[in-house]
């Protein structure tokens, strides 16, 4: 079950009967390439778990490492925020809304798993490109975000690569272009404040 369903009713914008497509879709358990900052991404509800383990085999990608999830803003994981201390919870909410992944300790266990990985943090990233922003507003919360690409394949840049990548897998792609970031998005760890990826 959605637990953001509540946040669903939203003014969408100019792609919005592709948005409420793929958002239905997201909500039934349903995988989407999208495009993000860099590449483009593979998404899915994280507290789905079955499309959770069918992306994972999709991109045949252990469990164990654990996947990013991405949010239009910080109210869409305020309850992962929550129960961290002020100090932290200040601190992290200063690198958004940017390419920056931060991980953040998940003290109470909110996320699945298969989304958090073999960690006891999860991973998680507020965008200020549009068209994550719109998907995730469209879906009512934060969705898995993992490049498209089979393991030890490079990421899809371009949309004729998400085809040949996951032809007859995926169950849509969003319209769009991925935006002009050259590079993946920085990582850095809540606690330490050491950057894992830069």
């Amino acid at each position: 079950m959605n637990r953001y369903k509540h946040l669903t009713d939203l003014t969408l914008p100019g792609n919005s009967l592709h948005l409420h497509r793929a958002a239905h879709s997201l909500r039934q358990g349903g995988i989407w390439a999208y495009p993000t900052e860099a590449v483009w991404g593979l998404g899915c509800d994280p507290d789905c778990d079955d499309a959770v383990l069918d992306l994972l085999a999709m991109k045949q990608r252990p469990w164990e490492k654990g996947l990013i999830m991405v949010a239009s803003g910080v109210h869409q994981i305020e309850h992962l925020l929550a129960p961290l201390e002020p100090g932290m919870r200040e601190r992290i909410m200063g690198y958004w809304p940017a390419p920056v992944t931060v991980l953040v300790p998940d003290y109470e266990h909110q996320v699945s798993p298969l989304v958090r990985g073999s960690h006891d943090s999860v991973a998680v990233r507020v965008s200020a490109y549009q068209p994550v922003i719109d998907l995730c507003d469209a879906f009512g919360g934060p969705l898995v975000s993992t490049s498209c690409n089979p393991a030890g394949r490079a990421p899809a840049r371009y949309v004729w690569q998400v085809r040949q990548y996951f032809q007859g897998q995926l169950d849509g792609i969003l319209p769009g272009r991925v935006g002009g970031a050259t590079r993946p998005s920085r990582i850095i760890d809540a606690i330490s404040g050491r950057v894992l990826r830069s």
